[in-house]
């Protein structure tokens, strides 16, 4: 037991509610988890129950707390980190009116076309609106229509009595804050995605006239802006009650899970970089400028260190990729398996993969099973196996996924390293995929850099997120981070595959060119 201040630190992903105690200085106490519902729909909408997401919340939290690792009068705050870009319409009362529309729903596209086309276009959207976006917030919205400023136009035109009932609407992070608080309220890097915001001023993110006034939604259905290290409030007598807390414990308004793993991956310093691989992966830095680069979707948005920009590149599927071949290929429940048990099957596929050699015996899998993001933006592009020969086995195409999923990283970092300015080095890597480390030999091999596999990477998010949590109490400092993070190891390059993944890679490349106008054509 810690006589340290305690954080309950939340990080609600895609896949699963995560609860975790975690001193001031980064020491995961103890953790817990339940996985959520993902919700898909045959015309491209992504799903999940606010309520599920609450309720898995409650069920977490008490287990711990329970547990009696950390006494409950050593908890002092609770701090959120979760899924961005979903977008929830609530009443008065705060009560979601439908489910969460997800950053994976795809449905706004046209919507969003319709409101901001014009005759002069940009990635779909007219060269005014483009160039005010750009100016005002450092970016503009995915023309996917993987984000709220799509959701809510999405609402507006295809649920017109759910959007006449909305009094706001909430991002994920901002709905877990009133459910914990009662307070309607936006953190500076939850609202980003909304597109609405004057972002020129890194400590005074700020809601522009200009763009509220073209975005299509009413001004009033927005909410208040506070710093992710700003305490929204404290504990709602009732949550109180149901964790066997005090009304007294403070919530800091906290971050999406970009920011917060830029925190607890320990990348406080400007241009230090870090990895995550999860359902969906990017790859990110603190910058001290604000940038755009339209070409590659990547722009240097709020986060939560003061006086600093995060610069993301994020890319729509990654350990998802492994979920589907687990869930839809290996263990797909029909005629041909209907009664097998599932192992932990990461763990298998890392014994199989180390087995493999390098290369996948010529197989190359290209992960953008549900689109990709950055460095392109295209919602049609699909997941593919390459080069297959009566010669290769399952092992063969069990490595090439997880090949394929650093090789679409290595392509992701030409863009970031320009954006920078500078050569990456180092990468740290977090999320559920450096827990694996044959991964994190792949991700060094195949890009070519140092990967620093952090000490708990699965708990990233939360840490960030208590991390923050602690800043906003003034327990600590951002600068101080550094002195708290810790590593299981370091990976170096192979060079003895040098050659085989810069050919590799050349070919990846090759794919794409050759195959997205395909794509387009199947899936437009």
């Amino acid at each position: 037991m810690t006589n340290e201040p305690v954080i309950l630190a939340v990080d609600l992903g895609t896949s699963s509610m995560k609860v975790a105690l975690i001193s001031i200085s980064g020491k995961v106490i103890d953790w817990d988890s339940q996985p959520v519902e993902l919700i898909l729909t045959h015309d491209g909408g992504a799903e999940q129950s606010p309520e599920e997401w609450w309720q898995a919340f409650l069920n977490v939290s008490q287990r711990l707390i329970k547990r009696g690792l950390a006494a409950p009068g050593r908890i002092m705050a609770v701090c959120c980190s979760t899924q961005g870009e979903g977008t929830i319409p609530v009443d008065h009362a705060g009560n979601a009116l439908m489910n969460c529309v997800l950053w994976m729903d795809m449905r706004g596209a046209e919507n969003l076309k319709d409101q901001f086309g014009g005759l002069i276009n940009v990635t779909g959207a007219g060269l005014i609106n483009t160039l005010r976006w750009i100016r005002l917030t450092g970016g503009m919205p995915s023309m996917t229509g993987k984000d709220p400023a799509a959701h809510m136009l999405l609402i507006r035109d295809k649920f017109p009595e759910i959007y006449g009932r909305t009094y706001k609407f909430l991002n994920v992070l901002d709905y877990l804050n009133l459910r914990l608080t009662g307070r309607f309220c936006a953190s500076f890097d939850s609202i980003l995605t909304s597109w609405v915001t004057d972002n020129r001023d890194p400590d005074n993110i700020r809601y522009s006239k200009s763009l509220v006034d073209h975005c299509g939604v009413d001004a009033e259905k927005l909410h208040e802006i506070i710093p992710c290290r700003a305490v929204v409030g404290t504990l709602k007598q009732e949550v109180a009650d149901a964790l066997g807390l005090t009304s007294e414990v403070k919530v800091i308004a906290g971050a999406i899970d970009n920011t917060a793993a830029a925190i607890g991956a320990g990348t406080v310093d400007d241009f230090a970089t870090h990895v995550y691989i999860g359902t969906s992966s990017w790859m990110a830095a603190h910058v001290p400028f604000k940038k755009t680069d339209v070409a590659s979707s990547m722009a240097s948005v709020p986060c939560a260190m003061p006086g600093r920009y995060l610069l993301t590149g994020l890319q729509a599927t990654a350990g998802g990729n492994l979920t589907f071949l687990r869930d839809n290929i290996l263990y797909h429940k029909d005629e041909l398996l209907q009664e097998a048990a599932v192992p932990d099957i990461f763990k298998v596929l890392d014994q199989i993969t180390e087995r493999t050699p390098a290369g996948s015996n010529g197989v190359i899998y290209t992960p953008w099973i549900w689109g990709e993001r950055a460095p392109v933006e295209d919602r049609t592009l699909r997941a593919g196996l390459y080069n297959l020969s009566l010669n290769n086995h399952r092992e063969d195409i069990i490595r090439a996924f997880l090949e394929g999923i650093a090789l679409n990283t290595r392509w992701l970092l030409q863009p970031v390293q320009k954006f920078m300015g500078r050569i990456v080095q180092e990468i740290n890597m977090v999320g559920g995929g450096a827990q694996s480390n044959v991964w994190c030999q792949i991700f060094a091999d195949v890009i070519n850099v140092r990967i620093n596999q952090v000490t708990d990477p699965v708990q990233a998010n939360a840490r960030g997120a208590a991390w923050i949590g602690a800043v906003g109490l003034g327990e600590i400092a951002f600068t101080d981070i550094k002195q708290f993070i810790r590593y299981k190891k370091t990976y170096h390059p192979a060079p003895e595959n040098r050659a085989l993944y810069d050919s590799r890679f050349l070919v990846f490349k090759k794919i794409y060119k050759q195959m997205n106008g395909i794509y387009r054509q199947l899936n437009g």
